[in-house]
This record gives structure tokens, C-alpha cells and sequence, in this order.
């Protein structure tokens, strides 16, 4: 079970945004990853838990940050329930999406199990409902993904197989690059692996 922590910062000017102090572990039917975050000073902030079937389909997320709450889940596309922070109104959005997003490192890997992407893959189109920090306001985002490489990387452990994902935001055009060993993020914008205790999970081959 990886367990670990991840600095989370500004992709554009790095300003530090906080941490990430995560655990997760593949199952019987599927993988989960559980999370809080907090600020830069240490202040709790949220929390992220969020669970996958073995096709990589969000069965279960909840999200909290500044007293907003996220339920959701793959239903009909994606559905979700946004309540506000005194509880009084919730509201509920339906998308025929793919999945759900967010500042999280989970949803890149949840992103990575969904479209199980091989070198040989073309770039594969995928819609999105991302959730904004602070408020969790959503919005759609397509995507396409490409696997551009995997790579073996000694380590204490034994070797480590490291995958370089390309990611284009299809309404800006804007390109980024992604590493993921396992059900962890080694580096992605905005987000840095600072500490992790135990070797990432293997997942098996698509």
C-alpha cells in the first residue's frame, strides 16, 4: 500500500498551494486512494476519496475543500452532488463525461487505469469533470492522452517501470508531460513527490 505525500503547487508562477498526504492500494475491484490536504503553513484543507472499478470507472468519489463537499460517481456519464458549506443547498450535475478531474494526483492515475494507453496506442481522446479549487466548481475539459514511453529504473526495490504520458488540453492546445510509476505520480504540473514510504502498486498489464 503506497503511502506517501505530495507537494502541490501553482503550475504557472509555482506559488506553493500545500500537501497532499495520501494513501492507496489496488483491490478485488479496483483502486482506491485516500487523501487530505493541507495548506502551506499546515492547515487542513480538504480531503480526496476516491474509488475505481477494474475497468478504471469512478465508482465512489468525495471530495471536501473549504466546507464544499463532492459526491459522485460513473452513472448515466458522470453524476455528482456539489453541497454548499452550511449545508443548506445541494445541487446536482450530470455530464456525459468519462470520468472526473481535479488538482488531486489521484485523477491522473484514475485518468492512466480508464484508457489503459500502451506506446503503440494513437492519442486517445477523454472528457472530463474537473473540480476547481477552492470552491469545487465544475467544469468540462477534453483531453487526449498518449503513452510516449515506459522505462525501467534501477532502484533498491528492484527495477521501477516509469511511464511518460502526453497530455494536450484540447481547447487551449496546451501540452504537458506526466510520469507515473504505478498508482503514483512521480511528477506532473503542479505537483511534486516529495515522500513516499513504500514501493508503488503493479498493476497488471492491459
Amino acid at each position: 500500500m503506497p503511502r506517501g505525500r505530495y507537494t502541490l503547487h501553482d503550475p504557472h508562477d509555482h506559488a506553493p498551494l500545500g500537501e497532499e498526504h495520501f494513501h492507496c492500494a489496488p483491490g478485488p475491484s479496483g483502486w482506491r486512494y485516500v487523501a487530505q490536504t493541507t495548506s502551506s503553513t499546515g492547515d487542513h484543507m480538504g480531503s480526496v476519496d476516491l474509488a475505481l472499478d477494474e475497468l478504471g470507472r469512478p465508482i465512489r468519489l468525495e471530495l471536501n475543500a473549504s466546507s464544499w463537499q463532492i459526491r459522485g460517481a460513473a452513472l448515466d456519464g458522470v453524476t455528482w452532488v456539489r453541497t454548499d458549506p452550511t449545508g443548506t443547498y445541494a445541487t446536482e450535475g450530470n455530464v456525459q463525461a468519462h470520468a472526473f478531474a481535479g488538482t488531486s494526483p489521484a485523477f491522473l492515475i484514475a485518468t492512466t487505469r480508464l484508457l489503459r494507453l500502451t506506446p503503440t496506442t494513437p492519442a486517445t481522446r477523454v472528457r472530463l469533470v474537473t473540480f476547481t479549487d477552492p470552491v469545487l466548481a465544475p467544469r468540462t475539459v477534453d483531453q487526449s492522452w498518449a503513452l510516449l514511453k515506459s522505462e525501467a529504473h534501477a532502484t533498491d526495490n528492484g527495477p521501477l517501470l516509469v511511464d511518460e504520458y502526453q497530455v494536450n488540453a484540447l481547447d487551449t492546445g496546451e501540452q504537458h508531460t506526466v510520469h507515473i510509476a504505478g498508482d503514483v505520480v512521480l511528477s506532473a504540473p503542479g505537483i511534486e513527490l516529495e515522500h513516499l514510504e513504500t514501493p508503488p502498486s503493479v498493476f497488471p498489464a492491459p
